[in-house]
């Protein structure tokens, strides 16, 4: 019986179109370019910020992040951000009786635009704060701790078989796999992948019924 879902946040609640825009911006590159070396690197097994590390050979990244950030072109989050199904389909599982919860890989800043949306959440956490990232196990250690039940009665919602999915089910979690955004779309139909998943949806609206019914994924 599933009493807890914790949402993953990039990709899964909030599209990442302005945060990598503003990342090429400040490097003087074209998104295209960007956005398409974040989806080599990640192809590859490697984290997407290879792909600021391949236009700038040796950058530091938390230098470059506090250089725009007293620039003026800090990351930054509105409502235009998150997906549309967001606040309805948070909003139905809570009153369908779920603890609802968020927690990602995220700046603290971030962390704080995400809050600023008053989403119908119980509770909002970023790695930042946390002090440890995605897969790492102690992450999905702190998201059980988060959800406040046994991780078979959690699931962890995510587009990212590799930070989110696997991760979470060697953790004890039950999963759910998005299709949105590139991950969700690249992986959303690997046999091998759906191996690791409890649930596939298209949509948050799809969880409520989902959650009370059957326990395959669709």
């Amino acid at each position: 019986m599933i009493r807890a879902v914790v949402f993953d946040i990039g990709e899964t609640l909030v599209r990442d179109d302005r945060y990598w825009a503003s990342w090429a911006d400040w490097l003087g590159v074209s998104r295209h370019t960007l956005s398409a070396l974040v989806g080599a690197v990640t192809a590859m097994g490697l984290d997407n910020a290879e792909a600021v590390r391949l236009l700038r050979p040796g950058v530091d990244l938390n230098a470059e992040r506090r250089a725009r950030e007293e620039a003026g072109r800090g990351e930054f989050l509105d409502e235009s951000d998150l997906y549309p199904d967001v606040r309805p389909g948070l909003r139905a599982l809570r009153e369908a009786g779920f603890r609802v919860c968020v927690a990602g890989n995220q700046t603290a800043r971030a962390g704080d635009f995400v809050r600023g949306f008053d989403l119908p959440a119980d509770e909002i956490a970023v790695s930042e704060k946390w002090g440890v990232a995605k897969p790492n196990p102690e992450f999905f250690r702190r998201v059980v701790e988060l959800g406040g039940v046994a991780p078979e009665e959690t699931v962890y919602v995510g587009d990212h078989p590799a930070n989110d999915i696997i991760p979470a089910r060697a953790a004890g979690l039950r999963t759910c796999l998005i299709r949105r955004g590139p991950w969700g779309h690249l992986w959303g139909n690997d046999s091998a992948i759906l191996r690791s998943v409890d649930w596939r949806i298209d949509s948050i609206l799809e969880l409520p019924s989902l959650l009370h019914g059957s326990s395959e994924w669709s």
